[in-house]
């Protein structure tokens, strides 16, 4: 019996030439933004149609299709295996399709975008590249100083591919880094490593800290309070993973306080932003709009990812990024 593959329509036409070329037994099936799946050439209902493996690629937010996609799949008889290109499974659809049974895998084709985003953002925070700027708009000569990345300690809250695409890049620097994550036990790439009761201790010597790590109860809103008071004088905050991971009201206490020297903001509690958000103007904040994952890199590291993953399938291997149920918010 082939496998049965589904996935949208756009994804079809875009994978098809490198799908067909691994040559394995699969029956594809379809689904448009009514969802309807194409089945034997005809039409049929998501309710009436089994999928062994499904695909989710980026073409389901062209249009504003995703959350239609979502509930085509939810409603499908049955869903094997979903390849999703998201890296966070916070959205309840993903909770919802476990509960069905359904095996997810999430995606880690955004770690080095990700990463190299952070390290960018941070040495613009380090480096006095705004005035050099302008002293030489304004023919001005004279030496600025700069702070290394070497001469920083940072604090990593997560590990899993992108929390681990930024600690060997800043490790490059010849920065100290930490990791907060569920094992206490050595990793490459990483100084000290700790779980969440140890967190105090480790905010108080990092002069960066990365908020990589998913969602869930022990991580909803934990930037909290207590969180700023345990950190060191202007302390660089970035927040490449969830916006529901920050207190905002006790962010810009800290702020105002100079706790945190800088908040590297790509994510919000509500996305977009609402003009009126007090972050949009804050001195010490700089946003940009979730666009940290939007490397040139990643929609092939997408594309891979799934075609290295449906051939594990086919043969019977383990899959690679499968997130275990209890993992998901």
């Amino acid at each position: 019996m082939p496998i049965t593959l589904g996935m949208h329509e756009k994804s079809y036409e875009h994978i098809k030439s490198r799908l067909e070329a691994l040559r394995l037994d699969i029956e594809v099936r379809t689904f448009d933004n009514t969802g309807m799946f194409t089945v034997d050439a005809k039409k049929q209902a998501a309710a009436q149609t089994d999928i062994d493996y499904l695909w989710l690629s980026s073409h389901i937010n062209a249009g504003g299709h995703r959350d239609a996609t979502f509930k085509t799949v939810l409603d499908c008889r049955k869903v094997g295996v979903l390849q999703t290109f998201n890296a966070g499974l916070d959205h309840p659809f993903y909770r919802a399709l476990s509960n069905k049974g359904t095996r997810i895998c999430n995606s880690s084709a955004q770690g080095i975008a990700i990463a190299e985003y952070t390290l960018a953002q941070v040495l613009a925070v380090l480096q006095p590249i705004e005035r050099q700027r302008a002293q030489q708009a304004a023919k001005q000569w004279k030496q600025l100083p700069f702070r290394e990345v070497s001469q920083t300690n940072w604090l990593i809250v997560g590990f899993g591919p992108i929390g681990q695409e930024i600690a060997k890049r800043v490790k490059a620097f010849g920065a100290g880094v930490s990791v907060v994550r569920r094992s206490p036990l050595p990793v490459e790439h990483v100084d000290s490593v700790g779980t969440m009761t140890d967190l105090p201790k480790f905010l108080g010597i990092a002069d960066v800290v990365v908020l990589a790590c998913p969602v869930n109860e022990q991580t909803r809103g934990f930037a909290d309070a207590t969180f700023f008071a345990a950190m060191k004088p202007d302390t660089i905050l970035v927040n490449i993973a969830r916006g529901a991971l920050i207190d905002d009201a006790a962010l810009i206490q800290a702020l105002d306080a100079g706790v945190v020297g800088t908040a590297i903001l790509d994510v919000f509690h509500t996305e977009p932003l609402p003009v009126d958000d007090p972050l949009w103007s804050h001195p010490s904040v700089r946003m940009t709009s979730h666009t940290s994952f939007f490397g040139s890199g990643v929609r092939d590291r997408w594309d891979q990812l799934f075609l290295d993953n449906i051939k594990r399938f086919a043969n019977g291997q383990p899959l690679a990024a499968e997130v275990a149920p209890s993992d998901i918010a």
